[in-house]
């Protein structure tokens, strides 16, 4: 194990280390806040039923004659 250490400075591996794991816990988190089942700053969004995305358009309004 000794001479791995003498490949590389500890330091700076654990620094690399720590940015990775901090990047990935970071990546983890905005991933689950973009899911509706884990987003616990805006709570679950509710959705919207089909019914309303089928339902029929409004009878168009007559013109005004003049």
């Amino acid at each position: 194990m000794w001479r791995i250490w003498r490949l590389y400075d500890p330091l700076r591996a654990m620094v690399v280390q720590g940015i990775f794991l901090f990047s990935l816990a970071a990546m983890i988190h905005l991933i689950l806040l973009s899911t509706n089942k884990f987003n616990w700053l805006d709570g679950p969004k509710k959705a919207q039923g089909t019914a309303s995305q089928n339902a029929p358009l409004p009878s168009p309004v007559p013109a005004a004659k003049s």
